[in-house]
């Protein structure tokens, strides 16, 4: 089963109908947060919302978290060790007040066990993936020269020089 949420903010009609037509080409076993009691979509399971107790049913179930790239589905696939197929709003089509969910997949592309799909056919092609490797916290490849610059000024008597750029 592949389970998506679009966060309790802001429905995502966008992603939803996606997913729904993707379902149904493919014949997907997918269920929905949407975020909209007024979704009705043909092909996927939806939920406008879910308790706590539900939601984490539906991840623990889960083979693949798709969602919005927002902080609270990043780090529930994380904590789920489930894989993430990232798909940001943009501020571009109104569905948000600006583009920093494009910046935050930026930010996340080298992350093992996410994968940023940036337009429909990128989507379709990651939920048909046979193999899709989880999210597991940890240091992503970006994060590794500040790491160790901090832990050599932890365990060094002498500081190094400051870190530029």
């Amino acid at each position: 089963m592949i389970f998506a949420t679009v966060g309790t903010q802001l429905p995502f009609p966008r992603l939803i109908t996606l997913l729904d037509e993707i379902a149904g080409r493919h014949g997907l076993d997918m269920v929905a947060q949407t975020c909209d009691a007024g979704a009705r979509p043909g092909h996927l399971t939806a939920h406008a919302q879910l308790d706590p107790k539900t939601f984490d049913e539906l991840v623990a179930k889960a083979s693949l978290i798709v969602g919005h790239a927002g902080i609270g589905t990043i780090l529930c696939a994380g904590r789920s060790a489930k894989p993430l197929i990232l798909f940001p709003r943009r501020a571009s089509l109104g569905e948000h007040r600006n583009e920093h969910q494009l910046a935050t997949v930026a930010s996340l592309e080298d992350r093992e066990g996410i994968y940023i799909a940036r337009t429909d056919e990128e989507l379709e092609e990651l939920l048909l993936r046979p193999s899709l490797l989880p999210l597991e916290m940890g240091n992503s490849a970006k994060s590794a020269p500040l790491i160790a610059r901090l832990r050599s000024f932890i365990t060094d008597e002498s500081k190094p020089e400051p870190v530029r750029g």
